[in-house]
């Protein structure tokens, strides 16, 4: 490295990371509007002038889909924000999504070399910021078809995407972001690709699990539409398993099939006073406040108990969701009840940060051991605390109950935020695909390929509940798969 690269180097590290501006606490616990409020064209600018241009950036291989970050920054430095944003699509069809809710720290930010000496460039924000460049142009303008999907095709022929009559077709069950990434990818192939949903609306756990003021659904919407707009279809009310079942795919034409419904059967705790009235999985929680706009009640027809006070059981990413949902649906008190310290909580630290600024009450090293009612209804959660012994499989310290600790929270809502695994409606209707001890889909870990010929799976339903973005690099490498398989019939 010669002094005038030393000295470029120097300067771009003495520049501090650019933070993103958010809704004050206060107000924000007020409304479901977004939180962060993304980068001007000012901060970004400052913000890409941040990044090395290393010769081997070792950033992209901490992102499951590989997007070329060097590149995509070096051209926001220019403003070139249309082709930045088309660089991003060359390896992902999500960047709204993956701008917001995507862990770059545990990823691609992780492996920034100016993070060995400062804080790594804020990439995830830099994604968003080219992302919301497109949103922003004139109505004329945002179509989808801005970057033509033409732009992305990679063997067009007699199976091109827009040929709705594609003579080479695969189905993909689930909407969520393994599902949207999969098919994406197949589309741009040349293939007819129909996502099967079985909800009313698509998106998955994108939609149903991901609060408005994290993820509006307004550019979820978008970028659902963009996927649409490389020529996939969406069959939504569609159950697999009960609609159709797999096999019925291969006999109405599908040569390949790929699973993707995540992970949506909840977990509990199976402690007493779960039944009662009051309390709900996170799950339910979060599909009736996004879902199903129960936050709207009585405007809307779906109702959610509001409530003073409320406990949230769990520590990662759900629980501070249905924590902050708890919040904005009018609850004084939130209690998050976690049976380990905060250093071992598994939700994103901004997360965890934005969670107390909203006054969110963390109950640490402290775990449930019933839930007590009156007439039918919640009114305490009875806790036990805890202390952290040697650490467990997942490497984190293991909790142990401290006899004779037993104190009660008055309560009026419990929220179970404590996972979720598969739901067993279509594996139960597909004996020939093999799962694992707890339901999930066992797939090759390189191909994805399951033990039924043809059939491919990826995201939570082979994994367990994990990232957004961790599915969609599923998705991508069943494709290039799935792809494979089409093309030489060999399994």
């Amino acid at each position: 490295m010669t002094n005038n690269d030393k000295s470029k180097e120097s300067k771009r590290i003495k520049i501090p990371r650019v933070e993103m501006p958010l809704q004050d606490a206060k107000e924000r616990i007020k409304n479901f509007n977004e939180v962060a409020l993304g980068y001007s064209e000012e901060d970004a600018l400052r913000e890409s002038s941040r990044c090395l241009q290393c010769k081997k950036p070792v950033c992209i291989e901490g992102c499951p889909v590989e997007i070329d970050i060097k590149s995509f920054i070096n051209l926001i430095k220019n403003r070139e924000f249309d082709k930045a944003l088309k660089k991003i699509r060359e390896k992902n069809s999500l960047p709204a999504i993956c701008g917001r809710v995507c862990p770059q720290e545990d990823q691609c930010e992780k492996k920034c070399i100016l993070g060995i000496k400062d804080d790594p460039v804020a990439i995830g924000r830099l994604e968003r910021f080219v992302s919301e460049c497109e949103q922003n142009t004139d109505d004329s303008k945002k179509e989808a078809n801005k970057y033509p999907a033409q732009d992305f095709i990679i063997s067009p022929g007699k199976n091109n995407k827009f040929n709705k009559s594609a003579q080479v077709r695969a189905a993909v069950i689930g909407s969520g972001p393994a599902g949207l990434t999969c098919a994406g990818e197949l589309a741009k192939m040349g293939y007819g690709v129909t996502i099967f949903e079985a909800l009313h609306e698509a998106g998955g756990v994108l939609r149903y699990g991901i609060p408005e003021f994290r993820l509006p659904k307004i550019i979820l919407k978008r970028e659902v539409e963009y996927v649409e707009n490389l020529g996939v279809e969406i069959k939504l009310n569609t159950l697999i398993g009960k609609t159709f079942k797999v096999n019925e795919l291969f006999d109405i034409g599908y040569k390949s099939v790929f699973i993707g419904t995540g992970a949506g059967l909840p977990y509990f705790m199976k402690i007493p006073g779960e039944n009662l009235n009051g309390v709900y999985s996170a799950n339910e929680y979060l599909t009736r406040s996004n879902l199903m706009k129960a936050y709207l009640f009585p405007d809307w027809d779906t109702p959610i108990k509001k409530a003073n006070k409320v406990a949230v059981v769990g520590g990662g990413n759900v629980a501070m969701d249905s924590a902050r949902t708890a919040k904005r649906l009018g609850a004084e008190h939130v209690f998050l009840i976690y049976r380990r310290s905060e250093v071992e909580m598994p939700a994103r630290v901004e997360e965890v940060r934005n969670a107390k600024e909203e006054g969110i009450e963390m109950v640490l090293l402290t775990n449930p051991v019933e839930i007590i009612g009156e007439i039918g209804w919640v009114k305490k959660i009875r806790c036990i605390k805890m202390e952290l012994g040697e650490p467990d499989s997942s490497g984190r310290r293991r909790p142990i109950p401290v006899k004779g600790s037993e104190t009660d929270i008055d309560v009026d809502v419990v929220v179970m935020a404590i996972g979720q695994g598969p739901n067993p409606l279509l594996t139960s209707k597909t004996p020939d695909i093999k799962l694992n001890r707890n339901g999930n889909i066992v797939a090759d870990p390189e191909t994805f390929k399951t033990s039924k010929v043809g059939v491919f799976a990826g995201g939570d339903i082979v994994s367990g509940a994990a990232t957004v973005i961790l599915a969609m690099g599923a998705g991508k490498t069943a494709a290039k798969y799935m792809d494979e398989y089409m093309r030489t019939g060999i399994w």
